[in-house]
């Protein structure tokens, strides 16, 4: 490897890269890192975190409520988008400085920088005007995704995407939201929140493709009770930006609908368009991904990828998992994989979501015969203070086995109960070993192991 600048160079300082960088560091190689814009990536700098403090900061709205319920005096509240939004990045800040101390702790060269392929061993890096050459015995890629627009929306240049979202110079009065998945539902919920007037659009029958239908269903009848407005089986023909600056978004309906702002949230893409993979000759697969193995390498044997540019799973924790079996492999003598099933998951909407394993569907394809137990109730908190919001909890459980293969929970801390409900389905533990364990009462989570009764539709019953 003394013929290259470099044993490792990894593009892109994201949670996937960071975490395969600092581990080779540590085995004392040489390691270079190319980020052309801030350390930390997608999730620390423009996704994950600022997202949450964004849920965080819309909850009150409803908190402040419920206080009442309970004999609380709430005089006038006020939200400061400034004020949220300074204190906001200065936390990004710092976060983002500490993966940047990491990597040189580690011993890691961090280059400011787009890095771009010359050959399958070589790097271009160009910053602020200036070029830099560097070359490479190995090249992980690990450059995450991007948001994408539709290119056959006239006025699709007047619209933000969850990107732009964290930095509004002023919170909007009226928003209309694209799309149907987690990005578009948790956005909807927040600016809802935060007092806006907030229009979800999706062109599908209903919200969140890929989760089990009752969680789909109950999602959309809290949404309802919260008020935020939902409009399905809707699509946009244009938008048009009128001279006191208003967007009207017209749709195929002949519904029209008038917004200060319209964001997308229609899907992300693998980001490889800096990347010149043409000239290293690294293959993409039918979504424009960086095709991969089990074990991250592409069809060049030196070169890897991991994270949401692979488009396996695009969650933080299996990128940061997928650099570490890379490193491990290749670095450490101790050639492992990351195994994406059973993944638990959240959707930080208003309820949360919480799933990990099978949906329902999935079950039945899968695996024939399967027992359902599911349950919905209100929550102490709710029934106190006369509120109509209900939480829901799904189990799909296979018959053969009595393993229990998803868990599915609607309410909140429903992503803080998956974490941990994620450790028994991961390890395969059966519904008599769920039931086995003691509820902890008075709690929401004691539903899990309480569950007695199998559920069956009416439809489904008055079928058998």
């Amino acid at each position: 490897m003394a013929d290259y600048d470099y044993d490792l160079f990894v593009i892109g300082a994201g949670s996937g890269g960071v975490r395969a960088a600092r581990l080779v560091a540590m085995t004392g190689a040489r390691v270079g890192v190319a980020e052309e814009y801030r350390a930390g990536g997608t999730c620390v700098v423009r996704g994950c975190v600022p997202k949450k403090f964004m849920v965080y900061a819309s909850e009150f709205s409803h908190d402040f409520e419920v206080a009442r319920g309970f004999g609380w005096e709430i005089g006038e509240t006020r939200f400061d988008w400034p004020t949220f939004l300074a204190r906001k990045d200065e936390e990004i800040a710092r976060l983002s400085g500490i993966y940047a101390s990491n990597l040189t702790k580690a011993g890691a060269d961090l280059i400011h920088g787009t890095a771009t392929f010359v050959d399958p061993h070589t790097l271009e890096i160009a910053h602020e005007g200036k070029t830099r050459t560097v070359t490479a015995a190995k090249i992980l890629i690990a450059t995450g995704g991007r948001p994408s627009l539709p290119d056959n929306v006239p006025g699709i240049e007047h619209v933000i995407t969850s990107e732009e979202a964290f930095h509004l110079p002023k919170l909007p009065k009226s928003l209309v939201v694209v799309g149907g998945g987690y990005i578009a539902v948790e956005f909807a919920c927040i600016f809802h929140g935060l007092g806006v007037d907030v229009t979800l659009v999706y062109r599908g029958a209903n919200l969140l493709r890929g989760f089990d239908e009752d969680v789909r269903d109950h999602l959309a009848a809290e949404l309802k009770t919260s008020g935020l407005r939902v409009l399905l089986a809707c699509q946009h023909e244009s938008i048009e930006k009128r001279p006191d600056g208003i967007l009207v978004s017209h749709f195929s309906e002949g519904r029209s609908v008038e917004s200060e702002a319209v964001m997308f949230a229609t899907g992300r893409v693998p980001h490889v368009k800096t990347l010149s993979l043409d000239k290293a000759g690294v293959a993409l697969n039918e979504k424009g991904a960086v095709a991969v193995d089990t074990y991250s390498r592409t069809n060049v044997p030196h070169i890897w990828a991991v994270g949401d540019v692979t488009d396996r799973l695009a969650l933080t924790p299996v990128a940061i998992r997928e650099g570490q079996a890379f490193a491990e492999t290749e670095f450490y003598g101790r050639p492992s994989f990351f195994d994406h099933a059973d993944v638990p998951t959240a959707v930080f909407s208003q309820p949360p979501i919480g799933v990990v394993g099978l949906t329902e569907t999935e079950a039945r394809h899968k695996l024939g015969a399967i027992d359902i137990y599911l349950t919905r109730f209100r929550l102490m908190k709710t029934t106190f203070r006369s509120g109509h919001e209900r939480m829901l909890m799904k189990l799909v459980v296979e018959q053969a086995t009595g393993k229990v293969v998803g868990c599915h929970i609607v309410g909140p801390d429903a992503p803080e109960m998956i974490q941990l409900a994620g450790i028994a389905v991961k390890a395969g533990l059966t519904k008599a070993q769920w039931d086995a364990t003691c509820a902890l009462h008075p709690s929401a989570a004691e539903e899990l192991v309480t569950l007695r009764e199998k559920y069956v539709p009416l439809g489904m019953a008055a079928a058998e």
